[in-house]
């Protein structure tokens, strides 16, 4: 393989390690809002069940407040799961093309050379 092909494999190379670390950090992202989610969905299911059986008293305002929560939660919750799906696919897709780049450049092993002290 010539230096100019090389050359172009490292920049491929390094604009797919540019999208994994993109890829990674909208997975996180949307890790940390299905977190968010199911702590709003279990309150909001708490409240609406606490509003239902009368241990709170009843309060049109926190009864709308406890339904928005479980299905403002179900919608978050099943966006992010979706969207986080598809990232960590396009992630494995895009480390494969990574190796496949990375084994196409002729690499040699530098053998250890003995330290001088």
């Amino acid at each position: 393989m010539t230096e100019f092909a090389n050359d172009n494999v490292r920049e491929e190379i390094v604009l797919l390690e540019a999208q994994i670390e993109i890829l990674a950090d909208k997975i996180e992202s949307c890790r940390k809002f299905i977190l968010a989610a199911r702590i709003v969905m279990i309150a909001g299911g708490v409240l609406l069940a606490a509003t239902l059986l009368g241990a709170v008293n009843f309060d049109p305002r926190a009864l709308v407040a406890a339904c928005t929560g479980v299905l403002g939660g179900i919608v978050v919750w099943g966006s992010n799961a979706s969207t986080a799906k598809q990232a960590t696919a396009q992630l494995a897709q895009a480390e494969v093309q990574r190796t496949a780049l990375i084994e196409r450049l002729d690499l040699q092993v530098v053998a250890e050379r003995p330290t001088l002290h």
